[in-house]
């Protein structure tokens, strides 16, 4: 048996660095939180190389005191709890005492603080290795530099994402954190550029820092409490979405979470109002006593554990409804001051004042309370769920006790037709009916020809029985076998698949100047005549079809794209994330024949397009493209793009019921080269051949 050995703090710090820091934003989180826990009032964070070369943040909490610096770089060490029973109250961000000592094992860290009265001192680590104390100039607070992350974790380093990539990750969190703690102010610099500033001036000043006043104005801003639970914040309006869900951030107690419960609430809430692939938008922030939730569930305290999911689902989804909804208790819910009217009721509200919507709930109130009257007089007095469910346990218990007394009257069934009386039915002696019988039971035999006239008749095929009798001797008997299949030759298959594909292509293929222009049907379908052949042309399809093949192969070649300017360029202002997955994908975007350049820290600026999409809605081409972000850094964009670009060029081509001019009609067709195969991009047919062999069956002509 291996000996067990006693890690050293070197080894097991850098195992714990994997669940607590995995990423430069986790090093930005941990150390913000600190700060926080510190009381700061201001808070910067630098960052250079996304995180990889420098994470900075200094704050002007109460800093630490010099014979604390030894211990600040100690696993297991911390100020925010000191027994066991504190986990079950815990109002702080950070409370493990695993951050410092993970980071520090994996990284150059140093940590300069300064309290109130005290002098400043400074202490650095190189990868776990602890310096000296030493004096240093500083303001009061704490400034904790962390240089070289993951220095001594190669493999760790290598699986970073770029520098772009992981600097949005933490203009992400940062911004999150701006709109959590509206008290304090927040300054956040990407490679000395100002990036992000806060003032500390409350919520509507944070939500405006980070969104804008415009994102303000298709919200609403709610502060409400049922049954211990307090929910304040934005929630966007009814007809206010995003194409992914990077605009939706949940606070509990001070603390960012993702958490299933309060997802599902939200977005049930919402449901009746999204369509398919759109997504609220919401800044919420929920507060529930700290007895009724868990933090302590996992190293980066993302997710958390509620006591009870279904009082936190209940409540959340029943207030944002009743918000969206319009009903009465929406008044309870909303701070009027920049509240946009419910859809359901807009019209109705704008023309009522504040006192007759008071005296409407009034009147709500007092129905409530006749109704409760009416079933008090009759005996029916209202309950809650849970006083019901007692009620029904306690009669079940009396029920049960009756019975044993023999004073619960046994309802005579022996006379009701189809009631067998259960003193009749023969009780259960635990012995099974024996199977043999059914087993030794002769099974007939399925009634077949003669093989051997079979095979008289038809020689050059092979026979087989096609059931199985058991114990039959002639099965033992060795069956003809079948005759044994030549190996098969894959290439050779592949090419003739691709032959006959060809083949195909060649067959549909017709010359043009063969074909005599007929007539169009109903300003949709054009008629071409050739010989004894008539073809039926859908305009829209077709049209659409040579669009999306122009297009395609166009960013395919990275050829040059013809293209139309714009009068006025269109802005597309995004978030970081998204940010970072456009300036990834630029080149291809620009393939595709879009004029597309970021003016300024995640705003882009388009400036043409594809001539071929000049009347395409570019907000909703671009809300498509960003609606499956996740997924689309996996796997090429221009595999992706198809699918996009058949929307636009069906949206591009001519409609059904356009009234074409025979010019247009004729080079349309001449466009299609002949191809009467053609398909669009939906897979729905361009052209329909009839013959007039066809036709005259049709009018039995012929028969």
């Amino acid at each position: 048996m291996s000996k067990i050995n006693i890690l050293p703090a070197k080894v097991y710090n850098r195992i714990a660095a994997g669940e607590v820091v995995d990423r430069p934003y986790s090093v930005v989180k941990e150390l913000v939180e600190n700060a926080v826990d510190a009381g700061a009032t201001e808070i910067t964070v630098y960052l250079e190389r996304g995180g990889k070369q420098l994470v900075r943040v200094v704050d002007n909490g109460s800093g630490i005191e010099r014979d604390d610096l030894h211990a600040a770089f100690m696993p297991h060490a911390t100020s925010k709890i000191s027994k066991a029973e504190d986990l079950h109250n815990i109002t702080t961000l950070g409370f493990r005492g695993e951050a410092v000592a993970s980071i520090a094992s994996v990284s150059k860290m140093t940590i300069t603080s300064k309290t109130e009265n005290g002098k400043c001192y400074s202490l650095s680590s190189d990868g776990g290795e602890l310096g000296e104390i030493t004096e240093s100039a500083g303001e009061k607070g704490t400034d904790v530099r962390v240089e070289m992350l993951f220095f001594n974790t190669p493999v760790r380093l290598g699986f970073l994402k770029s520098d772009k990539a992981e600097e949005a990750d933490v203009t992400t969190f940062v911004t999150r954190f701006i709109l959590c703690r509206s008290d304090i102010a927040f300054t956040y610099y990407v490679n000395d550029k100002k990036v992000l500033q806060s003032f500390g001036g409350g919520d509507e000043e944070a939500f405006v820092n980070v969104y804008g006043v415009s994102t303000l104005e298709r919200c609403y801003k709610i502060d409400a409490e049922r049954n211990g639970v307090r929910v304040r914040g934005f929630i966007g309006d009814q007809n206010f979405f995003k194409a992914n869900k990077s605009y939706q951030s949940v606070f509990l107690n001070g603390r960012y979470i993702v958490n299933a419960t309060v997802a599902a609430a939200l977005a049930n809430a919402y449901a009746s109002y999204a369509m398919k692939r759109q997504y609220p938008f919401y800044v919420l922030y929920i507060q529930v006593p700290t007895e009724t939730v868990d933090v302590n569930v996992h190293p980066n305290k993302s997710d958390v554990r509620f006591l009870d999911n279904g009082v936190i689902y209940a409540n959340l989804k029943s207030i944002v409804s009743s918000v969206l909804d319009g009903n009465a208790k929406a008044l309870d819910y909303v701070v009027q001051e920049n509240a946009p009217q419910p859809v359901q009721e807009q019209e109705v509200l704008a023309e009522k004042t504040l006192s007759e919507l008071i005296l409407e709930q009034k009147t709500v109130d007092e129905e409530q309370t006749r109704r409760e009257r009416e079933a008090k007089l009759l005996g029916i007095a209202p309950m809650s769920y849970e006083q019901a469910q007692k009620e029904i346990e306690e009669g079940k218990l009396v029920f049960e006790r009756l019975r044993e007394k023999n004073e619960v009257e046994e309802k005579d069934y022996s006379n009701v037709k189809g009631v067998t009386p259960i003193e009749k039915i023969p009780p259960f002696t635990g012995k099974m009916r024996p199977v043999r019988p059914y087993l030794d039971k002769q099974i007939p035999k399925p009634k077949v020809k003669d093989p051997e006239r079979l095979h008289k008749k038809f020689p050059d095929l092979y026979f087989e029985r096609m059931y199985l009798e058991v114990n039959d001797p002639a099965n033992a008997a060795a069956a003809p076998s079948a005759p044994e299949t030549p190996q098969t030759d894959y290439f050779m298959e592949n090419k003739r698949y691709l032959d006959e594909l060809e083949s195909k292509a060649k067959q549909n293929k017709i010359d043009v100047s063969s074909c005599v222009y007929a007539g169009k049907l109903f300003n949709t379908y054009l008629v071409y005549e050739r010989g004894d052949e008539l073809y039926i042309i859908d305009q829209h399809a077709a049209h659409e079809r040579l669009i999306f093949n122009r297009l395609t192969e166009q960013m395919r070649a990275k050829s040059a794209v013809e293209q139309q300017p714009m009068l006025m360029p269109f802005e597309i202002k995004v978030n970081a994330f998204e940010g970072d997955f456009l300036r990834e994908r630029l080149g291809d975007i620009r393939a595709m024949g879009f004029d597309i350049a970021e003016a300024e820290e995640n705003l882009f600026k388009i400036y043409a397009v594809p001539l071929d999409l000049q009347y395409i809605d570019l907000g909703k081409f671009m809300n498509d493209i960003l609606g499956e972000i996740n997924g689309y850094r996996a796997i090429k964009l221009e595999e992706l793009l198809k699918d996009k670009l058949a929307t636009a060029a069906c949206k591009a081509a001519v409609k059904g019921g356009m009234d074409l001019t025979r010019g247009e009609i004729d080079e349309l067709f001449l466009l299609m080269d002949g191809d009467m195969g053609l398909k669009c991009p939906h897979g729905r047919p361009v052209v329909v051949k009839m013959t007039k062999t066809q036709l005259e069956k049709m009018f039995k002509r012929i028969v």
